[in-house]
């Protein structure tokens, strides 16, 4: 049996809880590929699920990671379109953080020759996560208006970067003078304002009595409710994290359900007075609708390629147990603009 090295999660708690185990690779099925994993995506998710508030993960000990960089080892009998040496991508509802992984050639993405591995592995959740929330949930359209927050991050860098290229006026939250700078300079946002401070009131005299559109909300609790008193008429709130309830390193129960009341159920009764429309997205949930990814990926690249938007690839770390500690806490201490990728037999910084 096929063993390959997989950096785990065998209880819940600090980024410290990661181990390094030698693992069975599952047997490759007719329709399955091996990969060479050379580069993983780090998620935000990613850091719920080691912290135990991920409701979507395995039982028993696994490895996270959404997106994965590979090379193509060996293909299955009824496996059409990839072989043997292929570049692709690869997206997958955990167990990326591995040297190997067997998984569907469906799940597979081809990207750009002139990628390399790390920048390949930090599109797909991000710039596929933003192309949902804005273009098949909230429908968004030019001149219209968007507050993104925790825009600095993975999904909130591309979704600025889609948003400014289909015309929208671009609001942004962030954390720091320097992510408000590069969210604006960088990426053509028209404000980011301050993610701690008064947003709430700034965006609205920005926005002035027509109210805003579109709200893409990656932070729940208190900012939910901020978003819902900032949205106009037939405006469309739209869930893709619940960042408040990790603010630290390891789980806080009591954190995570103060963010929770914070957040307030949404009872439909009170979204028909307000015109208001709501959605949630996550990514590997969508079922039959995955079909829409095979579409905008290809429209990804090809804006890449135009250089109309572009990967922010922040900092690499090992393919290591070291590595994704060290990751983590990156991602927790809230350092990041863009990406944070886990690469192997790179040199990573």
């Amino acid at each position: 049996m096929t063993e390959t090295t997989a950096i785990r999660i065998e209880r819940t708690g600090p980024p410290e809880v990661f181990v390094e185990r030698q693992v069975p690779l599952r047997e490759i099925g007719p329709d399955d590929v091996h990969l060479r994993v050379t580069a993983v995506g780090v998620n935000f998710a990613d850091l719920m699920m080691r912290a135990g508030i991920y409701d979507t993960i395995p039982k028993g000990p696994f490895s996270p990671g959404f997106e994965v960089a590979g090379e193509v080892l060996e293909t299955g009998t009824d496996v059409d379109g990839w072989q043997v040496g292929d570049q692709c991508v690869a997206l997958m509802r955990y167990g990326g953080y591995a040297h190997d992984i067997a998984l569907p050639a469906a799940d597979l993405f081809k990207y750009p020759e002139s990628f390399s591995p790390a920048v390949a592995a930090s599109v797909p959740v991000a710039f596929l996560t933003a192309w949902v929330c804005l273009f098949e949930a909230a429908k968004a359209e030019a001149n219209e208006s968007v507050l993104v927050l925790t825009a600095a991050g993975g999904v909130g860098t591309a979704a600025v970067q889609l948003a400014v290229q289909r015309g929208l006026r671009v609001i942004g939250t962030a954390g720091t003078d320097r992510k408000r700078r590069f969210v604006t300079d960088d990426l053509g946002a028209e404000a980011c304002f301050d993610s701690y401070g008064s947003w709430e009131h700034e965006v609205r005299e920005l926005l002035g009595d027509r109210g805003l559109d579109i709200a893409l909300d990656a932070r729940g609790g208190l900012a939910t409710r901020s978003c819902r008193r900032l949205l106009g008429p037939l405006g469309r709130l739209v869930f893709f994290g619940f960042a408040s309830a990790v603010p630290g390193q390891k789980r806080n129960w009591l954190q995570a359900a103060k963010a929770w009341i914070q957040t307030r159920p949404l009872h439909p009764l009170s979204l028909i007075q307000p015109n208001l429309g709501v959605f949630g997205v996550h990514l590997l949930h969508l079922g039959r609708k995955e079909t829409v990814l095979r579409k905008a990926m290809p429209e990804i690249y090809r804006l890449m390629m135009a250089g109309e938007i572009k990967p922010i690839l922040d900092r690499t770390f090992p393919l290591t147990r070291d590595g994704a500690v060290e990751a983590h806490r990156y991602i927790h201490e809230r350092k990041n603009i863009g990406k944070v990728v886990l690469v192997r037999d790179e040199k990573a910084g």
